[in-house]
């Protein structure tokens, strides 16, 4: 029987998803002042293109998203900053989860 080949994503094809996904945050940014919501959606449409094309996040930007509720934070309006132990703590005012960080 024959191996059956599995076929990924061309390399541009990654290249031009994370290229959108750091435009997708960046314009999240932009709009959270006036319109969380569509700062919210935003960030799921990165998170999607991500999970389609097998893309990482970059680290920088995984940090500004809840890894529970997926919304985009901004620290003083809806994520708490603390530093405990050698970690940072991100308590996500929205769904009242926290996420740790070495640093």
């Amino acid at each position: 029987m024959a191996r059956r080949k599995i076929h990924g994503k061309p390399l541009w094809m990654k290249q031009l998803a994370l290229e959108n996904i750091r435009s997708l945050f960046a314009q999240a940014r932009k709009q959270f002042r006036e319109d969380r919501e569509l700062a919210h959606a935003q960030v799921k449409a990165a998170r999607r293109l991500s999970m389609k094309y097998k893309v990482r996040i970059p680290k920088e930007l995984r940090r500004q998203m809840c890894k529970h509720c997926y919304r985009y934070l901004m620290p003083g309006a809806n994520v708490r900053i603390r530093t405990k132990n050698g970690k940072v703590v991100y308590y996500c005012m929205e769904c009242k989860k926290f996420m740790r960080f070495v640093y």
